[in-house]
């Protein structure tokens, strides 16, 4: 090598141990000094992060505050429950008329399946004389408090899109829930427990988590399951070895550290998280608390039907949904999938409505009593409803998009009321028609949110719940 290779090669390791020096930190004092304020900093109690569930304004006065959602999940049959037709009894066993299922499109059953009959007798109730089933008898004494639709319409004809659907105002995965706008437009007035609560019975639901997920919304706006035995939420309890000051400790570092990250990043999914773990601090006591009904008194308890205060079930879950925003939670949800009836119908639904309706009856005369129901939105109802026609040999009914039935109660809404109608077979909607998207801006409106205002910008463009439908069905509305 010449002495002039040597000079160039000297110069570079000059030139570049002087740009270290300078660009990270000017010096190794300078790396010193930065390594100690971050410490200070990281010990120095800096503010808080905020509260992405702290409560929010609504876009205009509310009429409900709370939301019960009690999602029977498989659909019930409407012509058995809530929509009398006796013309479609008389003609139980004859072929549908030809003009009636033009460009009809069902999940499984032929077009020219047989038609088939109620099963069960209905009679009148409350002042309005509204019709409901035999099989309700319990609900139908609430008949002055209702708000029933029979109307209801939606675009799907499969349980998991239809589910979806109704739940999150689109039949594609990755949508935010109904629950899950609530809370990001209105946060959550319960310190101690989710803003969102989600208590399952039966078998669960075919859209699976989709029914209660945040899609794109941040993770802190999803729901929460609940089980109903053992921790209510998996690893809810410390391991063994862990005491209480000891997790503390390791949780106020662990906030120091994300709140570091949080002030760099800015990421909100960083602020959830800090919000998530200081929430399963609180569940560690509220959460059993909560789940433990040993204190009820017998005459809720039998007003319920519950018999065994540890034994899991749909009655336990409406309690529980009680008692859950009670304490403040925004939203609870009860998925109960058992209605698929495509067979042995007449059974099956008895079934349904014994393990149901007592229940669900009676979380709306616990609301009522407590002075709850005026400002808490409580819903009844399915995906879709069945068809007239028949399928499983003699008694079943394949799913049925066009019309179905729900009911509702509570802040906001008319009591008593029936709105829309069907035709004489349960098979159209001849009046007031009211679709999934409609549906939902009129709950959204009772929560005094704006559906065409509430929404999210993700990928490029702003998102809502009725994503570019729903209209404001004001003859709902008290």
């Amino acid at each position: 090598m010449n002495l002039a290779e040597e000079i160039r090669l000297a110069s570079a390791r000059q030139l570049s141990r002087r740009w270290f020096l300078r660009e990270c930190g000017v010096g190794l004092a300078g790396i010193a000094a930065s390594s100690l304020l971050a410490r200070e900093a990281a010990a120095a109690p800096g503010p808080a992060a905020p509260n992405p569930l702290a409560v929010k304004p609504p876009h205009f006065p509310a009429k409900a505050k709370r939301v019960i959602y009690m999602f029977q999940a498989g659909a019930p049959s409407h012509l058995e429950l809530f929509d009398p037709k006796p013309e479609l009894t008389k003609r139980d066993g004859q072929l549908p008329p030809a003009e009636l299922l033009q460009n009809y499109r069902a999940a499984f059953i032929k077009p020219n399946s047989a038609l088939l009959g109620p099963k069960y007798k209905f009679s009148k109730y409350g002042q309005a004389g509204t019709e409901f089933s035999e099989l309700l008898p319990h609900t139908a004494k609430l008949a002055d408090d209702l708000c029933l639709i029979r109307s209801m319409q939606t675009d799907a004809v499969n349980h998991a899109p239809a589910q979806i659907l109704m739940n999150t105002g689109s039949q594609q995965f990755g949508r935010p829930s109904f629950g899950s706008w609530s809370l990001y437009g209105l946060g959550s007035e319960s310190e101690n427990l989710p803003g969102y609560v989600v208590l399952t019975s039966a078998k669960g639901t075919s859209g699976g988590a989709s029914n209660y997920g945040c899609g794109f919304l941040p993770t802190l706006y999803g729901g929460i399951p609940f089980r109903g035995t053992g921790d209510p939420v998996l690893y809810l309890s410390n391991p063994k070895g862990v005491d209480a000051k000891a997790q503390r400790a390791s949780l106020d570092t662990l906030h120091q550290l994300n709140d570091l990250a949080l002030a760099e990043a800015g990421d909100p999914e960083i602020a959830a998280r800090i919000q998530s773990y200081e929430m399963a601090y609180k569940l560690q006591t509220s959460a059993p608390e909560l789940m433990d009904l040993s204190n009820e008194p017998p005459h809720i308890l039998e007003l319920y039907g519950i018999k065994d205060v540890k034994v899991s079930n749909y009655a336990r879950n409406c309690m529980l949904a009680r008692r859950l925003i009670e304490r403040g939670v925004r939203f609870v949800q009860l998925f109960h999938e058992a209605w698929d009836q495509h067979g042995d119908l007449t059974k099956a639904i008895k079934k349904n409505t014994e393990d149901t309706d007592q229940a669900s009856a009676a979380l709306v005369t616990d609301l009522k009593q407590r002075g709850l129901l005026d400002d808490t939105l409580v819903v009844w109802g399915g995906e879709f409803g069945r068809t007239p026609m028949v399928q499983g040999g003699n008694d079943g009914r394949d799913h049925h998009n066009r019309c179905f039935s729900m009911w509702l109660a509570g802040g906001g809404l008319k009591r008593g009321y029936v709105h829309g109608e069907t035709d004489d077979l349960g098979f159209n909607v001849v009046r007031d028609p009211v679709h999934v998207h409609d549906l939902n801006a009129t709950m959204l409106h009772l929560l005094g949110l704006d559906h065409l205002r509430l929404t999210y910008r993700f990928q490029g463009r702003d998102y809502r719940l009725t994503d570019v439908h729903g209209e404001l069905v004001k003859p709902l509305l008290a």
